[in-house]
């Protein structure tokens, strides 16, 4: 599979980030590990997860992805073979909404014993908290990368200024920094006044923060749960205008164009603009449409038109 360099961190990963979310909830053992197995059979590696997955679904508490993402690799025994991130900060069971350094340091451990590994190769700051100084969340994150328990450290859900302020501090301590942000973006831009809140989605001045600093946007649902393509699905109102209306007539277009799916242009689209899209799927189907995003190239052209398509 075609690779991408991870921001600010020395190491290639999947230019295709498979999401396990849904693995172990809503997605059964046996449907999980077969779409993990499709993804890794077609030379992918880069799988994220997070430790609240996914409590909201009936019947779940969160940790269920970890758990099932453990069993997979010790039957497999494919460890050596994977790039793995996991997550800390959003609130589930009874552990709350914080960045605190007591908090970072028991998920960490926690999301480890879940996949029985001895370190997260990337661990995410998932969301922004506020009430924690940055000081302290960088200086547990810091620790566990000095302690051997992680790699390397990237950001969720922030703002291209806290990324900022983020770099200031843990460069003037020497601390580990965040490499890489991982993002609600997807091909058509938010209506203005709107928000995905608690999610935060990429907007422009972010775009620019990567393009200037050599950080690399990571964007989750970049195909809005397959609302572009499936009809009883439809997108949230945040997308709908009169200018994306005209991206999405372009969309089509350049799909039909080019022989493929529309969903399988919009992973292409991010990946030609150095973004790694996380992907998504609840059938072999889905995942074998989604790696086929690599099996083609946009034209410059096509690009263009993508590009500028709704902004006239």
């Amino acid at each position: 599979m075609q690779t991408h360099k991870l921001g600010l961190a020395d190491v290639q990963v999947s230019a295709l980030c498979l999401g396990a979310m849904y693995f172990g909830s809503r997605n059964s053992q046996a449907d999980s590990e077969r779409l993990l197995d499709i993804y890794t059979d077609a030379g992918g590696s880069f799988i994220d997860t997070a430790n609240i997955y996914a409590w909201w679904v009936d019947g779940f508490r969160g940790g269920e992805s970890e758990t099932l993402m453990g069993e997979w690799m010790r039957q497999r025994n494919n460890r050596s073979q994977l790039f793995i991130a996991s997550k800390v900060g959003f609130g589930y069971a009874d552990v709350p909404i914080t960045l605190s350094a007591r908090w970072i340091e028991e998920e960490c451990n926690k999301s480890l014993k879940r996949m029985g590994i001895e370190t997260i190769d990337l661990y995410y700051a998932h969301v922004d908290d506020r009430n924690t100084p940055l000081d302290e969340t960088l200086e547990a994150f810091d620790k566990l990368v000095k302690a051997g328990k992680v790699r390397y450290v990237g950001a969720s859900n922030y703002l291209a200024w806290r990324l900022e302020q983020a770099k200031w501090v843990s460069q003037t301590h020497q601390w580990a920094q965040f490499t890489c942000i991982q993002q609600h973006y997807t091909y058509l831009p938010l209506r203005p006044g709107t928000s995905p809140a608690p999610q935060v989605f990429a907007n422009e001045d972010l775009l620019d923060y990567c393009r200037s600093t050599g950080m690399t946007l990571l964007a989750y649902s970049a195909l809005q749960s397959g609302a572009y393509t499936r009809p009883e699905r439809s997108l949230p109102d945040r997308l709908v205008s009169a200018d994306n209306d005209k991206r999405l007539a372009m969309l089509r277009t350049v799909a039909q164009e080019a022989g493929v799916t529309v969903n399988q242009v919009i992973l292409r689209w991010m990946i030609q603009r150095d973004i790694i899209p996380l992907i998504a799927a609840s059938t072999p189907e889905q995942m074998t449409e989604n790696i086929g995003a690599l099996n083609f190239q946009l034209s410059a052209g096509q690009m263009q038109r993508l590009n500028e398509a709704g902004t006239d």
